[in-house]
């Protein structure tokens, strides 16, 4: 299992007490910057119904359970004000790639417990999918301490046991579990396909972010002569010199492509988005993510 991750790769579940000091910067941040008119109130909430009394506001009526009852009855609403979070994160095979001795999946793993640990501090309800090409964990949102070090030690299982990639399930399932509005994360390198459609369903109905993981070989090729390059989410093998100036350009350009093609689609379907190296920090970067969300409302 390890065998997967580097060797500075540290346990999330043994650091937790950590975590949770690092991690007091970011739940702040989520409440004061794009996120927080979701902790204030999220609005009105259906709750249920009773039998109509004198003095009600008639526009409460509720007119189809008045006809079936043969009674007037009125809906109740309450204000709900707790926020749930659920985390989606990418472990298929691509997200076991990377160089400067760190995986992709480790900033991932670490993306998703700064989040867990920021949900727990602001006494909120966190979930999680996490998938490769198989959904092999999910849980529905709870809150408290256990749920927490539930979701470090499920992170620290970096496993990839089956082959390609899920998402476009994942956030499907996501969709389906979700029974009340809710600040998703999705985590993933995006390098597979068919997940654009549930992404649309899932937008409709919470608020959506796009935690973009990268490598820094997947901007600058470094010059390593020719070398046999894989997908690993297919098995399609192709050799290419590294050395050569139009491919090198032409390596840059994808991922310069890739990177405006994501995040134009998730403005346009109202979600956020963010990159994250493996060589940044990610709590940082996410406390930047949401001021900027703040001033932007996006």
């Amino acid at each position: 299992m390890q065998k997967l991750l580097s060797g500075s790769y540290e346990s999330l579940s043994k650091k937790a007490s950590v975590l949770r000091i690092s991690s007091g910067v970011l739940a702040d941040s989520l409440k004061s910057g794009g996120f927080k008119s979701l902790y204030r109130g999220q609005g009105i909430e259906f709750s249920g119904v009773r039998e109509y009394l004198r003095g009600d506001d008639v526009r409460s009526i509720d007119w189809n359970v008045t006809a079936r009852m043969g009674r007037p009855f009125v809906k109740l609403f309450e204000e709900e004000r707790e926020l749930q979070m659920f985390l989606i994160v990418d472990r298929s095979a691509s997200m076991f790639t990377g160089s400067k001795g760190r995986v992709k999946y480790e900033a991932a793993a670490e993306t998703a417990a700064a989040l867990a640990v920021a949900a727990e501090i602001n006494d909120s309800p966190v979930g999680a999918v996490f998938f490769d090409g198989e959904i092999h964990f999910s849980c529905v949102p709870e809150s408290g301490r256990t749920q927490t070090m539930l979701l470090l030690s499920r992170l620290d299982e970096a496993e990839c046991r089956a082959n390609g990639s899920v998402l476009g399930n994942a956030i499907a399932g996501a969709v389906k579990m979700l029974r009340k509005h809710s600040l998703v994360f999705i985590i993933s390198d995006f390098r597979s396909s068919g997940w654009e459609e549930p992404f649309k369903l899932l937008a409709q109905k919470n608020d959506v972010a796009a935690i973009r993981i990268t490598d820094p070989s997947e901007i600058e090729l470094p010059e390593i002569g020719a070398v046999p390059f894989t997908d690993v989410e297919t098995g399609k093998r192709v050799v290419m010199a590294t050395n050569n100036a139009s491919f090198k350009s032409a390596w840059r350009e994808n991922f310069r492509y890739r990177t405006e093609r994501l995040n134009d689609f998730c403005i346009r379907n109202g979600a956020g988005f963010v990159s994250i190296s493996t060589e940044e920090d990610c709590i940082r970067m996410l406390s930047r993510f949401f001021a900027t969300k703040g001033r932007t409302g996006r």
